[in-house]
């Protein structure tokens, strides 16, 4: 194979030069751009879409954090030895074997990073109640280690004439007020009991969740120099074996420009999830929605691998079902757990229950594949329910109202099984057995009566065991909802890109659910999509600091 990809380069309307160049600009992004600005070197951001933020800033803000300052000030007992063993304790069985080194690095890494952000940004976390939702795995707390930004005025990106990404829920309510008061189930109380802080929030510009970060991103990148073109597509590498990558091409409205790197490039894009023939290839069958920016289409996968990059974890992803909604005029899915209620179950395409409806990483089990890189073994999937989920579940039912068809009822089990294709014999035994478990008040095959410790900080969550009795019942598809994809270039510990052949390539870095993540479909946490990404983003920032002084990168420490 020959990587090098500089023969014949297109002629170039534009030659820009920086010493770094990061491409995207959501919190992986932004994060590698300050660490790397804010120790001295010119830094350009280039984004894809018109609008800055990724999928962070369509998120609800969440990071998980072990040992951060702000646990330890509260007392909380932490430290990155115990996340390490948490993340070895969670982790599907082999990936010890790869990403040890890359959990090393991150909880190691993780504290500093935090603790970056609030020097160099506007930014203020605060702790939530939330705790490891795995928390009965070693090493795990029940308290301190989830994040989220405070409310933050727009007013801090004053004279930047840059427009965020929006989020397909209005951002009025902080992480914490979301997961505290439960405004899914109680939307008129909460609004009310809220309304004195939303209004000043509206009177005074103030973000929250994602817009809050990526606000606060934001400013500490232009504060130091980062400069920053949007509408702007990354389309190749300049890179040859014997230099490694010294720049790359994006084209803007026609018109070709050509960036050159004194330092490097830091591929931090989003995943491949809008990149129909790579995604059926490793997620193959149906899907619901995507929950991510229509620009996450694969762009740093493909130019990786354009010169010999390794890809990893491909078949990697954060997995939900969702309701569905519209976002930007495409079909869109809102994750919003609405599968924590009493009186639902799910079952697959034999009518059949296959699994904890509560268990925290339901994805990772609807993308259970009948063989490896083969279809889903449960899907389609369906959530069965009776009348009473509709007046428990407000939000459910506005999706019903506002998308006909989606939701099914009819007056017995047996003809909503026909109605959904399924099994009528099975769907009612599936209903009758949970319903008796209801009463003996164990889930005699999945033990769901267990599940409460994701729910002991986050009010959304109903768990518990109630009958499925009151007709109509109703069914709604429980299929998967990609939120990012979480394969992709195979880095070391220090965001270094690794070539096929095991090499580092010089000048290629890759952040957040671009990279081959080394926390992937299972999470640990709810923040551990975010925490991770402006972790990682932090570390290929400081490599390059470290490599613009002709230092080598800080060796991790040894474990006691």
């Amino acid at each position: 194979m020959n990587d090098r990809v500089d023969n014949a380069a297109p002629q170039a309307d534009e030659i820009q030069s920086c010493d770094v160049l990061v491409v995207g600009s959501g919190g992986a992004a932004l994060s590698a751009a300050l660490a790397a600005a804010v120790a001295g070197l010119k830094v350009l951001i280039v984004e894809k879409a018109a609008t800055v933020g990724g999928t962070t800033a369509m998120s609800g803000g969440a990071v998980w954090v072990p040992a951060n300052h702000h646990a330890l000030a509260q007392g909380v007992q932490d430290s990155p030895a115990e996340a390490l063993t948490y993340l070895r304790a969670s982790a599907p069985e082999g990936w010890r074997e790869t990403e040890d080194r890359l959990w090393r690095q991150f909880v190691q890494s993780a504290p500093a990073m935090l603790a970056f952000l609030e020097r160099h940004t506007p930014l203020r976390f605060q702790l939530t109640t939330e705790g490891d939702p795995l928390d009965g795995n070693a090493g795990g707390k029940t308290f301190g280690r989830m994040v989220t930004p405070a409310p933050l005025r727009a007013r801090v990106l004053a004279g930047a004439s840059l427009k965020l990404r929006r989020s397909p829920l209005p951002h009025v309510y902080t992480y914490q007020e979301v997961i505290g008061d439960d405004p899914y189930h109680f939307p008129l109380r909460v609004a009310l009991r809220l309304s004195p802080r939303i209004i000043w929030r509206w009177l005074t510009g103030a973000r929250t969740k994602g817009a809050a970060l990526i606000t606060g991103l934001l400013a500490g990148c232009l504060a130091h120099g980062c400069r920053l073109e949007t509408a702007a597509r990354v389309e190749r590498l300049d890179y040859t074996p014997e230099r490694g990558v010294t720049g790359a091409w994006f084209s803007r409205q026609g018109r070709l420009t050509q960036v050159n790197t004194t330092q490097g490039v830091v591929l931090a894009s989003g995943g491949f999830e809008w990149d129909a023939l790579r995604r059926s290839r490793h997620f193959p069958g149906a899907f619901d929605y995507i929950s991510s920016p229509p620009t996450n289409e694969g762009d740093a996968h493909r130019m990786a691998e354009a010169i010999g990059a390794r890809l990893a974890h491909m078949d990697q992803a954060t997995i939900t079902g969702a309701l569905p909604a519209r976002y930007e005029g495409q079909r869109y899915g809102l994750s919003v757990f609405f599968q924590y209620e009493p009186n639902v179950v799910l079952v697959n395409r034999h009518g059949e229950r296959f699994t904890n409806e509560f268990t925290f990483n339901l994805g990772e089990v609807l993308d259970e594949r009948e063989y490896p890189q083969g279809p889903p073994a449960h899907l389609p999937a369906w959530l069965i329910s009776d009348a009473g989920l509709l007046w428990r579940a407000p939000l459910l039912l506005a999706c019903a109202l506002r998308n006909p068809g989606w939701l099914r009822r009819a007056a017995t089990l047996e003809e909503l099984a026909q109605r959904l294709n399924l099994p009528p014999a099975a769907l009612t035994r599936s209903v009758a057995r949970f319903n008796q478990f209801c009463r003996q008040g164990v889930d005699e095959d999945f033990h769901r009566e267990r599940s409460v410790s994701h729910a002991n900080g986050d009010r959304r969550f109903h768990v518990g065991l109630r009958a499925i009795t009151r007709a109509p019942f109703i069914a709604v598809p429980f299929n998967r909802t990609y939120l990012a994809t979480k394969g992709g270039p195979r880095t070391d510990e220090f965001g270094r890109v690794v070539h096929q052949n095991g090499a580092i390539i010089p000048g290629l870095f890759c952040a957040g659910v671009a990279m081959a993540n080394p926390i992937g479909s299972r999470a640990v946490g709810a923040g551990t999509t975010l925490g991770p990404n402006l972790t990682w983003g932090y570390i290929c920032g400081r490599t390059l600091a470290e490599q613009a002084r002709g230092e080598p990168p800080t060796p991790l420490a040894e474990e006691a």
